[in-house]
């Protein structure tokens, strides 16, 4: 059994090239029915002083017309879905309320920390001046933040992003510094009738840890949290369904029976 890829990024995406239709062609090589592509749109995406020219904005009109060409392009026995990865700031929840509300098209909508205190994580800018714990509390609070106020998505995407790129090489990334912060998380997103995302990005992004970490899905699990998608978060066709055999097992591992898939914005549950 191979799970359905929830997190794809095309050329729609300001961060990758790939061509769709070789998405759907890898996805299918791989033995999967459907799909969902989730391209970025990062409302007023700030300068970046080391990348300047980077915006996250996504031609929606085009966007949905292609996806939906495509669908009727492809052949019955595979499922395109149309998804969205929005990122959020605080600034932005009420317009990115109002833009959901505004375009109805999408089957699934991701929503993603991209942004803290208008810099990347990606970049080491975001930890000059202070130190990795800081800098992973206040990346954290922005979610809390963001999943407190917000509620027009599906599933909150790479809880934990920020360690990709944020990693104390003297004193390694303890999960049970943040347990207090993440219980707030999933309170708020499991009382909202929202899920979260099993992201296996972290596997080939030399984290060797899935996003969120074991410990906190096992924690989202104890607290109630049932709405679980599984997406690879591939830009490139090579990762789609990337170490989807150790997000089964890992899901098992966490007590997992289902994991959900999304038409129209309405969850499936689907047995493991």
């Amino acid at each position: 059994m191979i799970f359905p890829d929830y997190h794809l990024h095309t050329s729609f995406s300001a961060d990758s090239t790939e061509d769709i239709y070789k998405i759907i062609d890898t996805a299918k090589s791989k033995g999967m029915t459907s799909i969902c592509i989730t391209d970025h749109y990062d409302m007023d995406f700030p300068v970046i002083k080391e990348a300047p020219d980077m915006k996250f904005d996504l031609d929606i009109p085009n966007y949905i017309s292609r996806l939906n060409t495509i669908k009727n392009e492809i052949t019955s026995d595979f499922d395109l879905r149309i998804g969205i990865e929005l990122g959020t700031m605080p600034s932005t929840l009420k317009k990115l309320t109002k833009f959901v509300e505004a375009n109805p098209y999408f089957d699934f909508i991701i929503a993603s920390t991209h942004i803290v205190d208008n810099m990347d994580p990606y970049y080491p800018s975001y930890f000059e001046g202070r130190s990795y714990k800081d800098g992973h509390r206040r990346y954290f609070e922005d979610e809390l933040y963001a999943v407190t106020n917000y509620s027009a998505y599906d599933v909150y995407g790479h809880l934990d992003y920020i360690l990709r790129y944020g990693r104390d090489p003297e004193n390694p990334f303890d999960p049970m510094n943040f347990m207090d912060i993440f219980e707030e998380i999933f309170k708020q997103i499991i009382s909202r009738g929202k899920g979260i995302e099993l992201n296996t990005g972290g596997l080939y992004k030399d984290l060797n840890q899935t996003h969120p970490r074991k410990e906190y899905l096992k924690l989202y699990k104890k607290l109630g949290g049932e709405i679980i998608t599984i997406g690879s978060d591939a830009h490139t066709a090579d990762k789609i369904g990337y170490g989807f055999d150790k997000a089964k097992d890992l899901l098992i591992e966490c007590g997992f029976k289902y994991y959900c898939t999304f038409k129209d914005r309405k969850a499936t549950y689907n047995p493991i």
